[in-house]
């Protein structure tokens, strides 16, 4: 047994385990999730059509040789509106029919890791699994560091002070439900923005917060840019690791 198998522990046997990898740095992957990365008889994940799947990338100098892997490759992605009921109905046969498989591997003794980008229970396509599996199978859940908690770090940006309250919100929401929410927010985390880029902008605008306002893109990899979003131009699509940060300014002591 090696050290690090000693300190995180090894997977059991039919045992699905929701693995956080973090923000996009493998350096900011937890003790056990490196030691279940390592010792899952299966490592799944979650990937865009032609991509190779961004939490599988992540963990890449982590896998063991040899090790089987199951991609899951979704039918579509941002192709579509996600309230449209075309992306509901293919999303939804989707993880019904991986739910199967991994129920198919599980029953057959074997340990799994699913790889979720940041943490397993934000934002995640692994709740998803876990509601369909952890009435029938044992499933553990490794916490990971979140990616808007990655960003501020990077960004050198304290996110709340004092008694702020943290609001975090999608930016797939309608651009006045934005602007009321970004209005009444000490402190406020933008996540999902992409093709929403120049509504979220246009709503933060208004909402009076443009120049507290900071985006990230690509926060701890390699390709990594951080800027005052008044700076970046607002009639653009963003890639998906793009989030905005709008730090709080409550109580300093």
């Amino acid at each position: 047994m090696t050290k690090l198998e000693a300190i995180a522990g090894c997977a059991h046997a039919g045992t699905l385990y929701g693995i956080g990898v973090g923000p996009g740095d493998v350096r900011y992957t937890t003790l056990r999730a490196a030691g279940l990365i390592g010792s899952v008889d299966v490592i799944a994940y979650f990937a865009k059509r032609g991509r190779e799947g961004n939490a599988r990338r992540i963990v890449s100098p982590l896998l063991s040789t040899g090790q089987r892997e199951m991609r899951l490759e979704y039918p579509l992605t941002d192709e579509i509106p996600a309230a449209d009921p075309a992306y509901r109905s293919a999303i939804a046969a989707f993880y019904a029919a991986t739910a199967d498989a991994l129920s198919v591997e599980l029953n057959g003794g074997r340990s799994v890791g699913l790889l979720a980008e940041g943490d397993p229970f934000f934002y995640g396509s692994f709740m998803h699994m876990w509601r369909r599996l952890e009435k029938h199978h044992p499933v553990e859940v490794v916490p990971g560091v979140t990616g808007m908690s990655g960003c501020w770090t990077r960004a050198n940006a304290p996110i709340t002070w004092g008694d702020d309250v943290l609001t975090v919100m999608p930016g797939t929401l309608p651009e006045a439900t934005l602007i009321d929410r970004l209005s009444n927010a000490d402190a406020a985390v933008i996540m999902k923005v992409g093709r929403n880029f120049a509504k979220v902008r246009r709503a933060i605008d208004a909402a009076g917060l443009l120049g507290r306002a900071i985006y990230v893109e690509r926060g701890t990899m390699s390709e990594e840019r951080v800027l005052p979003l008044c700076d970046h131009d607002g009639d653009v699509t963003v890639p998906y690791f793009a989030i905005i940060l709008i730090p709080g300014q409550g109580r300093r002591l």
